[in-house]
């Protein structure tokens, strides 16, 4: 009896998320006070679990210690992509052919010619636009370790180029890395220098507004995507920025960021960054990471962050004796999640 009795006490202490279980009542509501599980994590089709990123996701289904069966079912019927579970393996050969994407020739296309003009318009008649940016570097200082910004490219929704220029840093460069940039010194004589091209794209990406009175729904700015955005120095407002190196479903297990070349073949299904690279082919790759992750179908909550004033008191430590008589359900329910998923741009 006293043993049916400690499993159910045990099973109630169970996240509904995580599943970890914990020996006592008080110990699950501290554990879902600080983990910030919601709707919006990726979860496994199959078990339903909760994983904090599609790193941790992927190794709950094919990493060395999967959860054997979950990975049979994945086996047959996930996408090794979006590891979303289909119906039917014929379902799953069908939907990743369409979920794995190709890179085809997006470089030779960037190639064609140099676009350094940006103009502003209303922003309204099509809702909140969306712009990619990639950059190169090479290479200053005494043994050229010092990375400087010699090369833009912005893009918009359907990856159509709408600035493309090369930069003129601020100081020497002492190493145009030509294997991976393709750039020359000849290229950067009379390039534009890097503060004219920040301010450029700065009034690009505000589109009219005064940097104060940008913000995140409503307005004409613009929604910048990109990896890695905070090296090129922008004065613009982290709300508008979709960082695929800093998004937590896109990081690793240990909260690293991934590289957007890792991100391109795994989530994606295509290699960049080969030989010679151009930043036409990072744009697009973080075009469509941005596209796929905005598109993830989650619940619609009215508050849905952890930061709105309407959930400051969920997990409140005045509530403890009744988050305590909680089932684990329904604290998660209430349970909100900490970071901002793209699919609320939708």
């Amino acid at each position: 009896m006293d043993s049916r009795k400690e499993s159910s006490e045990i099973s109630r202490n169970k996240c509904a998320a995580c599943f970890r279980q914990f020996n006592r009542m008080e110990h699950l509501v501290e554990h879902m006070r600080i983990s910030y599980h919601s709707v919006h994590e990726p979860m496994c089709g199959i078990c339903k679990k909760h994983c904090r990123s599609y790193e941790s996701l992927r190794e709950h289904l094919i990493g060395p210690l999967p959860k054997q069966e979950c990975k049979n079912i994945f086996s047959v019927r996930g996408c090794k992509f979006c590891l979303t579970i289909l119906g039917s393996p014929n379902a799953r050969r069908v939907h990743q052919e369409r979920c794995q994407l190709s890179g085809g020739l997006l470089a030779s296309f960037a190639n064609l010619g140099l676009r350094d003009s940006l103009t502003l318009d209303s922003g309204y008649a099509r809702g909140r636009q969306v712009v990619a940016l990639a950059y190169k570097m090479v290479g200053g200082g005494s043994d050229g370790s010092l990375d400087l910004c010699a090369r833009v490219c912005l893009i918009d929704e359907n990856e159509n180029i709408i600035f493309h220029t090369y930069v003129k840093p601020p100081i020497p460069v002492t190493n145009y890395r030509y294997e991976t940039t393709g750039i020359r010194p000849e290229y950067l004589r009379d390039a534009t220098p890097l503060r004219q091209v920040q301010r450029k794209i700065q009034d690009f990406l505000c589109n009219g507004e005064p940097t104060w009175r940008i913000r995140p729904s409503g307005g004409k700015a613009r929604i910048l995507v990109g990896h890695d955005l905070d090296r090129l120095q922008l004065e613009y407002p982290a709300v508008m920025m979709r960082d695929t190196a800093k998004y937590p479903p896109l990081m690793k297990t240990s909260k690293l960021s991934n590289s957007l070349k890792y991100l391109t073949q795994a989530y994606l299904g295509y290699d960049i960054q080969t030989g010679i690279q151009d930043p036409y082919e990072d744009c697009v790759a973080t075009m469509r990471l941005y596209i796929r992750m905005k598109s993830q179908n989650h619940k619609i909550e009215d508050y849905p962050l952890a930061s709105d004033p309407q959930n400051r008191n969920n997990f409140a430590s005045w509530r403890q004796s009744e988050l305590e008589r909680m089932s684990p359900e329904e604290m998660l329910a209430i349970s909100r999640s900490d970071y901002y998923c793209w699919c609320l741009d939708s």
